[in-house]
This record gives C-alpha cells, sequence and structure tokens, in this order.
C-alpha cells in the first residue's frame, strides 16, 4: 500500500479517505490514507481502519516525522482556505516537497499567497503539486489549463467557475428575492453558510487566478481583480434578461495581453453562448484560441465529494505507473 498523509478531516477530508481506495485500485495504484491530521491532533490508521472518533485522536506530530515515519508519497491538503490559514498550509506543503512528496491540494489560500515558493521547491525536488480540487472541484479545468492546452495558443479564459453563484442567478431570474435564493441553495447544499465569497466574486476570480498561472504563468499574487457582486440590486437585471432570451451570469475573465489582470462581471449571456446554457449550480470555463477554436469544460459537481473527488484524480495521476498510452 502506499500512504497518504491527508491535513483536514472535513466534509471534503471525509469523502477523500472513504473514496480514495477503490478510486485508484482500477490504475494499479494501492492508495489509502494512513494518517490523517487536524489543527492539533491525528490519527493513524491501519489498512482498512475506520478513521476514529477526534476523541481518540493523538497529539499532532511534526509533519517531517509523520512522513518520516510513514514514507508516504502523497501529501494531500483539505483543509479551509483563509488568509490566516494560508502560512501554516505553505509552510506544510513546502516540508512536504522539500522531502519530493508530492503535494495534492484543494486549498487555495496558499497557492495565491506562495505559488512561486511553492513552484520552486516542487522543481528543485522533483516533486508534483496539482490543485485540480482547487479550481472547479470535479470540473478538470485545471488539467486542461496545465497541459492539455499546450501548444493550442490559448489567449483568453471566461468563466463561471462558482455553481452558487450561477444557480444564485437563475433562481433571480426566476423572481425570487436574493435572501430566499440563497436559502435555497443552502438548503439544497450547493452554498456555503458564509456565501460572501461566492456572491463578491472572490472565489471565481481565485479559480481563474490560478487557471491562468497555469496557462500563462502568472503569479497569483500579483494578479488585480476587478469584481462586480451579486446584490439585492441584481435580482432586477436578472428578471428583465429574460423578456429577451438572455441570462445574467457571474464571468470571470482574464486575457494573455492583459497580464495579471482578472475581471468578474455580471454579464448578459446570449443564446448559444455555453455559460448561457448553465443550468442550476453548472459550472463552465471557456479557452479561447484564435486557432484552435474554443476548448469548453463544463459540468463538475460542486460539493464535498466533487472536491474529494477531483483530488483522489490528482493523487492517482502523481503516483500511477506510466504506459503507453498512460
Amino acid at each position: 500500500m502506499t500512504g497518504v498523509v491527508l491535513a483536514g478531516y472535513g466534509p471534503v477530508g471525509r469523502c477523500f479517505v472513504e473514496r480514495l481506495p477503490a478510486g485508484a485500485r482500477p490504475y494499479g495504484v494501492p492508495l489509502r490514507v494512513s494518517v490523517v491530521r487536524g489543527d492539533s491532533t491525528q490519527c493513524r490508521l491501519g489498512e482498512g481502519d475506520p478513521v476514529p472518533p477526534r476523541s481518540s485522536w493523538e497529539p499532532l506530530e511534526s509533519l517531517d516525522e509523520t512522513l518520516e515515519r510513514t514514507g508516504a508519497r502523497v501529501f494531500a491538503q483539505a483543509v479551509p482556505s483563509s488568509i490566516a490559514g494560508a502560512d501554516r498550509a505553505a509552510e506544510e506543503a513546502l516540508v512536504a516537497l522539500r522531502r519530493g512528496v508530492h503535494v495534492v491540494t484543494a486549498t487555495k489560500s496558499h497557492l495565491l499567497s506562495h505559488w512561486r515558493t511553492l513552484d520552486e521547491t516542487g522543481r528543485r525536488h522533483d516533486a508534483l503539486i496539482r490543485i485540480s480540487g482547487a479550481t472547479g472541484a470535479a470540473l478538470p479545468a485545471g488539467d486542461l489549463a496545465r497541459t492539455a492546452l499546450r501548444g493550442l495558443g490559448c489567449t483568453t479564459i471566461r468563466a463561471c467557475p462558482n455553481g452558487t453563484v450561477t444557480f444564485v442567478l437563475d433562481r433571480l431570474a426566476a423572481g425570487d428575492p436574493l435572501p430566499e435564493a440563497l436559502g435555497e441553495a443552502r438548503r439544497r447544499g450547493i452554498a456555503e453558510a458564509d456565501p460572501s465569497a461566492d456572491l463578491s466574486g472572490e472565489d471565481a476570480a481565485t479559480k481563474v487566478r490560478l487557471l491562468a498561472a497555469l496557462c500563462w504563468g502568472w503569479d497569483p499574487a500579483r494578479v488585480r481583480v476587478e469584481a462586480q457582486p451579486v446584490d439585492a440590486g441584481t435580482a432586477g437585471r436578472a428578471y428583465a434578461a429574460t423578456a429577451g432570451g438572455r441570462r445574467i451570469r457571474a464571468v470571470a475573465s482574464a486575457r494573455a495581453d492583459q497580464p495579471s489582470a482578472v475581471r468578474v462581471d455580471l454579464v448578459e449571456t446570449e443564446p448559444g453562448d455555453p455559460l448561457h446554457a448553465l443550468a442550476g449550480p453548472e459550472k463552465a470555463v471557456i479557452f479561447g484560441s484564435p486557432d484552435a477554436g474554443d476548448v469548453v469544460v463544463s459540468g463538475g459537481r460542486s460539493s464535498p465529494l466533487g472536491a474529494a473527488l477531483a483530488m483522489v484524480k490528482d493523487a492517482i495521476e502523481v503516483t500511477a505507473p506510466r504506459t503507453a498510452f498512460g
């Protein structure tokens, strides 16, 4: 068995522990989580063991000791993204990379603030960093931006990478006031308890900052963001747009010829636009290439399970043996 050390045991972390062994098995990689780390405690897991109640966890040891003892090949991060936690998340990722341990993360905050340092450290120690869970949960936009667009001449990114906002905008267009639209999003498990990062455009801008970094080598820490928020006044716009068959979308965009700038605008999209076609909490990213044409990826579950499955995919990708077509 190949050990994985996991930081964070909230909804995403729990799904990751449950799904990793079965998800990796068909690809010839016997992966399992051998240690789960919380803020101040941790637990060790034998093969097939369930995660015990937190009351029985042991005091937290240093990550360096844990990686040494377990011989883990992957360090997975599913801790909440926050400015306060960015330094700790970055330092733990750097500890792993310096040991040649691959990092798989759904945490965004340290990617925004420490991108260059993480990249340089990974290169120096021949360790990989994969961020699918941070760029759109189960939507594989990060994989496209990282490798599949090479040579195609991608020059623009247009995206609705936040499923909560798309759902809320559709409810506003149907005549719901904003509080009711948010309440329904929460009832369905789409919106978090605090949706401020979704409604402000911050989350969408963050994901496009990361995609642009993968596409064009931008440093996310240097990217300027301008964003139009969804607020009570948006309801009238969303409802009025339906008369002409249009839909308001919170579109995050970046251009290669306008370095280090990301915008999030409330746009009236027309039929035929892939962003117009989104329904409910769906997401989409359009990578524009003048010569190759648009490359569109859409779908991908916006949920803790979706983010966990993206992490499973990344853990397989960094450890699976290469084959002729693999």
